[in-house]
């Protein structure tokens, strides 16, 4: 088990498999909005992990079957001065930027509302499961506001891009199995079979070998940003980098002896 106790989250090991962490957004009395001090605490969790050399796969959820997250706690930030509200933002943006950096694949379990900054959380994971009665949704316009962690640079990215936008410009919201059909949900589960079936996935991943996860995230994600030389530019780097490694040769050895590899992630 992790040692490290946080006031706003979980975090734990998955019971069969330490190589899987599950982090928990943990205030379901406030629907799991993320206040400052979850914020602070999600930055220092993912620092944290990323210096775990066991680490295979975060797998990010939340308390209860309501709500994932509903994005920001508006109760914290009534009466905020702007000077507060900016610092606090900060936090947010540090937030979604340290699981998109995040080494290793981040796999986001939505078991229920993903609206607001829940939703770009979501966004920022690689891949997103959802149970079957999660609503999601980026109401910013609502509110004379627009999102402002990620939402409209991401969800533009992974969704038709007229879908995306009418997406942001209603500001409704979606169901689990209309985000399926569009790609921004891989799977749907029952609200009971949510986190078994996710980890399901998560085993699928972290099996294979450590280098190549790494290098297929940092590969993916800097190449769909740019033009596609760049993007096989970076691919190559990545190939090299596994080709030269001692996981390769694990590999190859472990395949024809017919075994599970043991990676040792160099």
């Amino acid at each position: 088990m992790l040692v490290q106790t946080y006031e706003t989250i979980r975090l734990e090991r998955a019971s069969h498999n330490e190589g899987i962490v599950i982090i928990t957004l943990d205030r379901p009395e406030a629907m799991n909005a993320m206040n400052t001090k979850m914020a602070i605490e999600l930055i220092e969790a993912f620092q944290e992990l990323k210096y775990d050399d066991k680490v295979r796969v975060v797998v990010l959820t939340s308390s209860g079957t309501k709500s994932f997250c509903v994005g920001a706690d508006l109760k914290e930030r009534n009466g905020m001065s702007k000077k507060d509200w900016k610092k606090q933002h900060d936090y947010f943006e540090e937030v979604t930027e340290s699981i998109r950096e995040f080494p290793f694949p981040v796999i986001a379990a939505i078991n229920g509302y993903a609206l607001g900054g829940g939703l770009e959380i979501s966004l920022s994971c690689d891949i997103r499961t959802a149970a079957e009665h999660a609503e999601m949704g980026l109401p910013e316009a609502k509110l004379g506001l627009i999102p402002g962690i990620g939402g409209s640079q991401l969800l533009s990215r992974i969704l038709p891009i007229g879908i995306a936008k009418e997406m942001l410009y209603t500001g409704k919201r979606i169901s689990a199995e209309e985000g399926k059909q569009w790609g921004l949900i891989n799977a749907v589960f029952t609200a009971e079979t949510l986190l078994e079936g996710t980890i399901n996935l998560a085993e699928n991943i972290a099996k294979n070998a450590p280098l190549s996860l790494q290098s297929l995230k940092k590969a993916v994600n800097k190449g769909t940003e740019t033009d596609l030389a760049t993007g096989l530019a970076f691919e190559l780097e990545a190939y090299y980098r596994c080709a030269n490694s001692e996981d390769r040769l694990e590999g190859i050895y472990a395949f024809n002896e017919k075994r599970k590899p043991e990676w040792k992630g160099k």
